[in-house]
């Protein structure tokens, strides 16, 4: 295994380490009236609180403990129990003639209120149930299937002490309706979902077509990317979910009805972890409910589905395949639910069972509250015990917390070993948000370079401006783990911004552009970023899987969107195949262009086959020749490798190029011929699309069709009044050099 040596780009536009690359507009708050002055003293204090259930020896709740029969401990440590309350829950629920006190009047605003606004809603000895449907990727029974499940508990099973809200995941979240105990709205806002609320966003193929149905395509698409992002929008719709949530001491509840989260590819595992650890902090406990039910996998496919490719469906294979995507689906819901002290509901077809588990577990329970004697705010976990002055008695209780962090009064040495005890942690911070993508190239047939873009929102760092400049400081830390625990690779860079205010950089993204040098392998990368200023930090984790191509027939690398191609002052390119003749290209991550943007794609093939075929006529050849100069014939035995890219918005062909051929090798040392693909934007309309690049080997009958989203924003909606888009369709410059 050779060592990595990792290659890093940085440079603004004039001087040091990063690009910036226009994103939305941010509007700056108000200032208060001028000439008022306020003396603020602020003073900070986290409540901790915990919840505990209390059976006796036969399983009954036990509800006469006082706050003096509790002892708190926190790693081992005494602690003082500030605040006490129980909530009581059956209490309510078993009052006999507050049954008929179902009827709306009880509720209030608590999703629905501003940020800093404070909840108007009524939740003592109330038990609080958010239903969340994940219709972003399920097929139209399954969706009945949830809300029949949700109409059947709230028509039958519903208790006066229960208080519901709806909330949906389709293209957006939405609150479909805030806490109430009215039966009449909740079934009324049940009966409003429909079934093809759930299209657009179901996983893809992952680009093999071994076990797959046959469907008289020609290939079979590589989804991976649209996959991960996927997932991804799930956990950060629960997260923000338990900012409003959190508003409450009270326990909650919050039942997912999912068909599955699939984590694959390039994903931000840390996204998990914050989840979890939002849901811990605001006091809600996730049931997950994976609404597919109980499942049969038959060896050749279910009735509905053509046969399958290939030999799996005679050796087994496609029932293993079928058994591990169902369990890596489930996998992400089971940890949700039992990190936040929930429970996970599978492989059943009865769905009563996870709300009679929610009403068991939140009937009664003692609220302790304490600040913890423990000073430091290092963010590490601590663990927590609960003990009663009864022996007879059994308490379930949360294992622990994560505690919070200071940097203001952190020195030198401690800051430096922050970022280092970040990236050991597991549970890094995401302050600040974070981005990235990467992609591989060639070198030899045992190494590759792994180019690594870091993006943070301009908006998100705190600049100081001095002398017409906006300074700040970020610092960066990474690495790189074979297997996930073999560090083959590490990056530490502090990186200082000093530009002209006028460049508005709060409206820009900020760009780290970095690499490593690899095998072939699976990888975990992970990076942390944090701006000097307040001290916040993001965290972002991915595997990465960097092919060996001697195994597979087109040999070809990732392809790279970008929207920016900029010049750097060195004229050694190093390792990094994204710098040719001086020009950088920067990678576009998040795959967002403007219409008045430019495209620019940039992919690589290996190893191209020769062989005695002449170009086609029509075909665009691209060879080294002189300005002006007729092109030169191929060669007898020549390459001849196509490319062409196309738009596609479902089963739709938006747009597709003219085919560029390239005949001859443009980087010998690497074996490699490099396209470089640049459209324009500006006769698209604005949506959202799938960018498929086609690349046939024609000498050697090899093919890959890659696929990538793409997303059109609307432009400006004021244009110059001499504005005149030219032509019908993107103009398409290629070149192979």
């Amino acid at each position: 295994m050779n060592m990595p040596l990792p290659r890093k780009i940085f440079s603004i536009f004039t001087v040091a380490g990063l690009w910036l690359q226009a994103t939305a507009p941010v509007i700056a708050q108000q200032s208060g009236p001028a000439g008022i002055n306020e003396a603020r003293i602020q003073v900070s204090s986290e409540l901790v609180l915990v919840n505990v259930v209390a059976h006796d020896k036969k399983g009954n709740l036990v509800r006469d403990l006082k706050k003096g029969d509790f002892t708190l401990l926190e790693d081992g440590k005494k602690q003082e129990i500030s605040t006490f309350d129980f909530e009581n829950v059956d209490e309510l629920a078993t009052a006999g003639p507050a049954e008929a006190a179902v009827s709306g009047v009880a509720g209030g605003a608590l999703l629905g209120a501003r940020k800093q606004a404070e909840p108007s809603l009524d939740a003592r000895d109330r038990r609080l149930i958010l239903l969340f449907f994940d219709f972003s990727a399920m097929d139209p029974e399954q969706i009945n299937r949830s809300v029949d499940a949700a109409k059947k508990f709230v028509d039958t099973k519903m208790q006066p002490a229960d208080l519901m809200a709806l909330v949906s995941l389709a293209t957006n979240m939405r609150v479909d309706l805030d806490f109430t105990d009215d039966k009449t709205k909740l079934l009324a806002a049940l009966a409003a979902f429909n079934s093809g609320q759930g299209q657009g966003f179901e996983n893809g193929s992952t680009g093999s077509a071994e076990g797959a149905a046959e469907t008289s395509g020609a290939f079979s698409a590589d989804d991976t990317d649209f996959n991960t992002f996927n997932a991804d929008r799930k956990l950060l719709a629960l997260q923000s979910l338990m900012q409003a949530l959190g508003k409450l001491p009270q326990k909650k509840s919050l039942i997912y009805f999912s068909n599955g989260i699939s984590q694959s590819g390039a994903d931000n595992q840390s996204a998990l972890r914050a989840t979890t650890a939002a849901a811990v902090k605001a006091n809600v406990s996730i049931y997950s409910l994976d609404i597919r039910g109980l499942q049969a996998f038959p060896p050749g496919g279910e009735a509905q589905s053509a046969s399958l490719h290939g030999q799996s469906a005679y050796s087994g294979q496609s029932v293993l395949n079928d058994l591990s995507g169902n369990a890596a689906s489930q996998e992400t819901l089971a940890t949700l639910s039992s990190d936040t002290g929930g429970k996970a509901f599978f492989d059943s077809n009865d769905f009563s069972g996870v709300f009679s588990q929610v009403q068991k577990d939140s009937s009664a329970y003692y609220v302790l509250g304490f600040t913890s004697n423990n000073p430091l705010k290092d963010g590490r976990f601590r663990r927590l015990k609960v003990q009663v002055n009864r022996t007879d008695l059994k308490l379930d209780f949360r294992a622990g917390y994560y505690a919070g962090r200071d940097f203001e009064h952190l020195n030198r040495a401690d800051r430096e070993q922050q970022l280092v005890d970040e990236l050991d942690t597991q549970l890094p911070r995401v302050d600040v948000p974070l981005y990235a993508g990467a992609a591989y190239f060639r070198q030899d047939d045992a190494h590759y370079y792994l180019a690594v873009a870091l993006v943070i929102p301009g908006s998100q760092i705190p600049f100081v401006t001095e002398k017409e400049k906006d300074n700040a400081t970020i610092d960066i830390i990474g690495e790189a783990l074979e297997g996930g625990k073999l560090r083959v690779g590490q990056l530490r860079d502090t990186v200082k911004l000093a530009v002209q205010s006028t460049q508005q950089v709060r409206r820009k993204n900020v760009q780290y552009n970095t690499g490593f040098v690899l095998a072939p392998g699976s990888y975990h990368l992970k990076f942390i970023v944090r701006e000097n200023q307040s001290g916040r930090m993001g965290s972002f984790e991915t595997d990465v899987q960097i092919p060996d191509l001697r195994k597979t027939p087109l040999k070809m690398s990732s392809v790279v969107l970008s929207s920016l191609r900029a010049p750097v002052a060195t004229k050694k390119n190093g390792a990094n195949p994204l710098i040719r003749d001086q020009l950088e290209l920067v990678p576009n991550v998040t795959h967002v262009f403007a219409p008045d943007q430019h495209l620019y794609l940039q992919y690589e093939v290996y190893d191209a086959a020769k062989g005695k075929n002449p170009a086609p006529l029509g075909a665009n050849v691209q060879s080294r020749t002189a300005k002006g100069a007729p092109a030169a014939k191929p060669a007898k035995d020549s390459i001849r490798v196509f490319t062409s890219i196309e738009f596609l918005q479902g089963a739709t062909k938006i747009y597709e190029s003219k085919p560029v051929v390239a005949n001859e090798v443009t980087a010998p040392d690497r074996k490699a011929v490099i396209f470089q693909m640049d459209l324009s934007l500006e006769a698209l309309k604005a949506g959202l699309y799938l960018c498929q690049v086609n690349v046939i080997d024609d000498v050697a009958g090899s093919f890959s069709f890659p696929r990538l989203p793409l997303l059109i924003r609307a432009s400006a909606p004021s244009k110059p009044a001499d504005y005149r888009p030219d032509g019908n369709v993107p103009r398409q410059r290629g070149d192979s050099k």
